[in-house]
């Protein structure tokens, strides 16, 4: 088999049989012309298929070493679909650190399914154990979590779904397939937003979903297209372009923000960091163990409290305050009011998320220019 970063660049990749383009090209059409009724030459609508999208969902399942990828329109599409493999009466146990997106499309969305979700705590996989009932079908976590960057250990927890029979998901967003890969570890399904990492440069938005079940593969294929929310050719030719460099970025990713973290963890105005490539950090031994390395996501508490975080940001030049992550640019994103808004304030700080937090995604510029900003920002 060969090495990663190969895989990345030429799985479902070959060039172009008709013309001879090293680049696989961007199929925009809708349709296909079918040779006769019910023969067609492997497409006939763009939303059940599309060469374009097929070459990305080749290289999805490729990198995160499954037999099965699916390209989606977003993360939250992909997650939707693979949600879409429940029925009414069934439950779900997620972890209780988890991206504001996916709990509010557990609460406000699925929940009206008739499905109900159980919240068990990441930081004790007894938790999780104890949570089962049932009606349990499925797990779903997140590792390293948003945003508090807490490892889950993802082959205990697949021990314990396989014993009773559940499905485990593991979003796999913030560490890329290039530092983590949960089918490895006994995941059945990963999912990504395709937004950040592998598409790398905030130009798009997208969702993959990759298993080596092939039992659950067409059962996802199926909702795919039934439900329909499915990437552009375009999108797809830019994640696949993103993937083809996702290596190299990662390393530079990882590389700035291992240097800046160890800046920022004894600066006098950082109240606490998170980074799980800190050997302070309550997991650093798990994720040397199941990650490849540590990813480019740092979090801060501020001393200070919010007034600390607003004068903060303003003051930043390079890092710019947006929503997602994952792009070749720094980013700072104050949770509690943008990806974690959808949480009530309440349960918010029960899960840790406090009115201080911020969280950088470290982009791939200088070091020495991004701890200046920071520096300038804190000072």
């Amino acid at each position: 088999m060969m090495e990663f970063e190969t895989r990345a660049i030429h799985e479902g990749q070959a060039p172009d049989s008709v013309t001879g383009s090293v680049i696989v090209p961007i199929y925009m059409t809708s349709t296909y012309e079918q040779e006769a009724i019910g023969q067609h030459k492997g497409y006939e609508y763009s939303r059940t298929g599309n060469p374009t999208r097929t070459a990305l969902e080749k290289a999805l399942a490729s990198i995160e070493s499954g037999k099965f990828g699916l390209a989606f329109a977003s993360g939250v599409a992909a997650t939707t679909t693979v949600l879409s493999l429940l029925k009414s009466g069934d439950n779900i146990i997620a972890g209780d650190d988890i991206y504001g997106g996916t709990y509010r499309l557990l609460e406000k969305v699925v929940k009206n399914w008739g499905i109900e979700t159980t919240y068990a705590s990441v930081d004790d996989l007894t938790s999780f154990e104890k949570a089962i009932q049932p009606q349990t079908k499925l797990i779903w976590i997140e590792t390293p979590t948003n945003p508090l960057l807490k490892i889950v250990d993802i082959k205990i927890l697949s021990e314990i779904a396989r014993r009773h029979n559940l499905i485990l998901v593991v979003d796999n967003t913030f560490a890329s397939p290039y530092f983590q890969r949960p089918l490895e570890l006994g995941a059945d399904i990963v999912v990504h937003s395709t937004t950040k990492y592998l598409g790398g440069h905030s130009d798009i938005i997208g969702g993959g979903v990759i298993t080596s079940n092939e039992e659950l593969y067409q059962q996802l294929k199926f909702y795919q297209n039934a439900i329909g929310a499915v990437p552009s050719p375009l999108d797809s030719y830019l994640v696949l372009r993103g993937i083809k460099t996702l290596a190299v970025r990662m390393r530079e990713h990882e590389k700035n923000a291992l240097f800046l973290a160890q800046f920022l963890e004894n600066h006098p105005k950082v109240d606490r960091i998170y980074y799980p490539g800190l050997p302070s950090h309550p997991q650093y031994h798990l994720a040397k163990q199941q990650m490849y390395g540590f990813g480019g996501m740092i979090s801060l508490e501020l001393k200070g409290g919010f007034a600390a975080v607003e004068e903060f940001v303003a003051r930043l030049k390079l890092f710019f305050l947006a929503e997602s992550l994952g792009g070749v640019e720094s980013l700072v994103c104050y949770p509690a009011k943008m990806t974690h808004g959808s949480i009530p304030e309440e349960e918010r700080l029960r899960r840790g998320i406090k009115n201080n937090l911020i969280r950088l995604s470290v982009g791939i510029e200088n070091q020495k220019d991004l701890q200046q900003d920071l520096e300038n920002a804190l000072s």
